[in-house]
């Protein structure tokens, strides 16, 4: 038969009762202390995800972490909250760009307009250097003031025989009501920037909107950009004058 060895090992720790007698007597050292592990201290990433912890995190941070996620609760109420920016974001940008319309549009789209939406309507004709100047600047402004909406319309489909003379004109609605009136690139200043048109614009109402800040906080950008856009001439001028 083959040579079979069993070794028993005890628990770790434990003693028999012989081995007691003999420490009693001095034979054997003391018996050192059972292991106790130390306790448990949760990671910082085993912390209770509350409201403070996610305003403390950005959206990418909390995009990151978003799979990472056992809070049940916790995904439901910020998956709600996403949704909830995404709704209000989608409200404010609503236009962005300059929309083509044709005379049978412009009741639909400008007179019935919802009655907290600002229209800027450009009349202007193929081909006319004027007109292109002013649209350029009205193409600019409808990129950052997304919460107002700029159409244009060939002049003689919304006004039947206008004379060609008086294009480039803006009109500007709001409740279906003409609220403002401007002929000709004259009303806009020597060099007709998107600032001096913005400016010409606001001047009586809050005509533009991006749909996040507030009426003057709009208007007071709206100078704050023409004082600048006019000094930055005038240093143009001042710099070809000089080189001359």
């Amino acid at each position: 038969m083959g040579d079979y060895h069993f070794v028993y090992k005890d628990t770790e720790g434990a003693s028999t009762q012989w081995d007691d007698i003999q420490r009693k007597l001095g034979n054997l050292p003391p018996k050192p202390p059972a292991f106790k592990p130390p306790p448990f201290t949760p990671s910082s990433d085993d912390q209770p995800k509350d409201q403070t912890w996610i305003d403390s995190k950005t959206s990418e941070e909390l995009d990151e972490l978003e799979d990472d996620l056992d809070d049940d609760r916790f995904l439901q109420e910020y998956r709600k909250k996403r949704l909830s920016e995404m709704q209000e974001s989608a409200k404010v940008l609503r236009f962005g760009s300059v929309i083509p319309i044709s005379g049978s549009d412009f009741v639909r789209e400008v007179s019935q307009a919802p009655t907290d939406v600002w229209v800027v309507v450009i009349l202007y004709k193929e081909g006319i250097p004027e007109c292109g100047l002013l649209m350029q600047s009205i193409e600019e402004l409808a990129v950052r003031y997304t919460a107002t909406k700029f159409v244009k319309i060939i002049s003689t489909d919304c006004i039947p025989n206008y004379p060609d003379q008086n294009v480039p004109t803006l009109l500007v609605y709001n409740n279906g009501a003409v609220k403002g009136n401007y002929v000709g690139l004259h009303s806009f200043g020597r060099r007709c920037t998107p600032e001096g048109v913005a400016l010409v614009l606001c001047q009586s109402d809050p005509v533009l909107s991006d749909g996040h800040n507030r009426n003057e906080a709009i208007i007071k950008g709206v100078r704050q950009r023409f004082i600048e856009k006019v000094v930055a001439d005038h240093e143009e001028d001042d710099d070809d004058s000089s080189s001359d």
